[in-house]
C-alpha cells in the first residue's frame, strides 16, 4: 500500500485520485483537523461506490463507542446489490482501546473485495500504540489518511479561487484577515465566503464587506482586545470586552482566550529578543500561519518582556478570581483597569 512519509499512510489528494480512477482500497482510516476536506472525500466515496437509488442497500454508517461486533461484521459480509462495492463507514468508534480489539484486528486484516471500511476519527481521538500487536496489524492493513490544516499558501489560493467562482477578487491581506477572524478552517470559511461574496457590490472584496457579514471567532475577538491594550488603546479595549459580553460569551472562556493571546505576545516577545524569526514562535505557540505570528511579532514589538509578564501573571490571577467570583465579569473590568494602569517595576 502507498505510504506517506509522515504518518504510515496516504494523503488525501492521492487517495482522491485514487477515488476518481476507481482504484479503490478495502480499508481507510480518515483523522484530522480540516473537517472539509474530510467530509469531500468521504462524499466522493459514497458517490463513486454507492449509485443513486441503492444507497440504502450498499451503505452502512455506525456511530459511536458502542459499536455491536456482530453488528458491524454482518455489515462487512453482507454482499453489495446492483454494484461491485459496499461501503461501510464507522465514526468515532476508538477500535485502539477495545476490549474486542484482537477480533476486531482479524475482521479487517481478511476483508473480502467487495467491500470498503472506513474508519472516522472526530471526536475519538487517533491514539494508536505501535507496541501492540493488534494496534500494529490494524495500522499495516490499513490505508491512513490524515486531513491537516492546510498551509498558509493553499489556504490562500483556495479562498482566493472560491471569491473567482462567485465573480469576485480578493487581495492576500484580506483574505489573510479572513483566515484569522474564521479561525482558519475551510469548513467555516467555505460558508463565510458565499456570504461574503454575495453582500459585496464591487467586483473586488473589501475588509469592509468581510467585517459586515462574517462573525469573528472568540480568539479573534480576544487579540483584538489584547492588540488594543499592548497599544495603550484602553477605552478601545472596553468596546471589545462589551462586544465579547454581549456575545454572551462566559467568563472562563474569555478569561481563557486574554490569557492565551496574553502568553502568545510573551512568546513573540521572548523570540525577539532572542532574535529568532517567526518559523520558531509558530512551532513554541502552535500558530498555524505565518502571517498570524507576524501579526503577534508586530504588536510584541510596541511592549517589554517586563510588561508582558505581567500581563500573564494577571490573567492567571483573574483566572483564578473568576472561579471564584459572584460577580465574574466585573473582574474582568478589572483585569483591563489593571493592565492599563500597572506600572511595571
Amino acid at each position: 500500500m502507498a505510504k506517506s512519509k509522515e504518518n504510515g499512510g496516504i494523503g488525501y489528494k492521492i487517495l482522491n485520485e485514487s477515488i476518481k480512477s476507481g482504484q479503490i482500497g478495502k480499508f481507510y482510516i480518515f483523522y484530522g483537523d480540516e473537517r472539509y476536506l474530510l467530509e469531500r472525500s468521504l462524499g466522493e466515496l459514497r458517490r463513486r461506490l454507492c449509485p443513486e437509488g441503492l444507497s440504502s442497500f450498499n451503505y452502512r454508517r455506525f456511530e459511536g463507542k458502542d459499536i455491536v461486533f456482530n453488528e458491524l461484521d454482518a455489515a462487512i459480509s453482507t454482499l453489495p446489490v446492483f454494484a461491485e462495492r459496499t461501503l461501510v463507514e464507522i465514526h468515532d468508534f476508538d477500535i485502539f482501546g477495545n476490549a474486542e480489539k484482537q477480533r476486531l484486528s482479524e475482521l479487517l486484516s481478511d476483508l473480502p473485495d467487495y467491500v470498503c471500511v472506513v474508519l472516522v476519527f472526530d471526536v475519538a481521538p487517533y491514539k494508536p500504540d505501535g507496541r501492540v500487536k493488534a494496534d500494529k496489524e490494524i495500522l499495516k492493513n490499513a490505508q491512513i489518511v490524515e486531513f491537516p490544516v492546510q498551509s498558509q499558501g493553499v489556504m490562500i489560493n483556495w479562498i482566493s479561487r472560491h471569491f473567482k467562482d462567485a465573480g469576485k477578487q480578493i487581495s492576500t491581506a484580506d483574505a489573510e484577515y479572513l483566515v484569522t477572524i474564521t479561525g482558519g478552517y475551510m469548513a467555516t470559511l467555505h460558508n463565510e465566503i458565499e456570504k461574503t461574496a454575495a453582500y459585496a457590490k464591487a467586483g473586488i472584496v473589501t475588509r469592509a464587506d468581510i467585517d459586515a457579514v462574517v462573525t469573528p471567532v472568540l480568539d479573534a475577538v480576544a487579540y483584538k482586545l489584547t492588540d488594543a491594550i499592548v497599544r495603550r488603546e484602553y477605552d478601545s479595549a472596553m468596546r471589545v470586552l462589551d462586544e465579547l459580553f454581549r456575545m454572551r460569551e462566559p467568563p472562563q472562556r474569555i478569561i481563557y482566550s486574554i490569557s492565551l493571546k496574553m502568553r502568545q505576545f510573551l512568546a513573540a516577545r521572548v523570540c525577539i529578543d532572542k532574535g529568532v524569526g517567526r518559523d520558531a514562535l509558530c512551532d513554541m505557540c502552535g500558530i498555524k500561519y505565518e502571517f498570524q505570528a507576524k501579526l503577534l511579532m508586530d504588536t510584541a514589538r510596541k511592549t517589554t518582556l517586563a510588561d508582558c509578564r505581567a500581563a500573564v501573571r494577571l490573567c492567571a490571577e483573574t483566572a483564578y478570581a473568576i472561579n471564584i467570583s459572584p460577580e465574574p465579569e466585573a473582574r474582568l473590568i478589572e483585569l483591563i483597569a489593571e493592565l492599563a494602569f500597572s506600572k511595571v517595576k
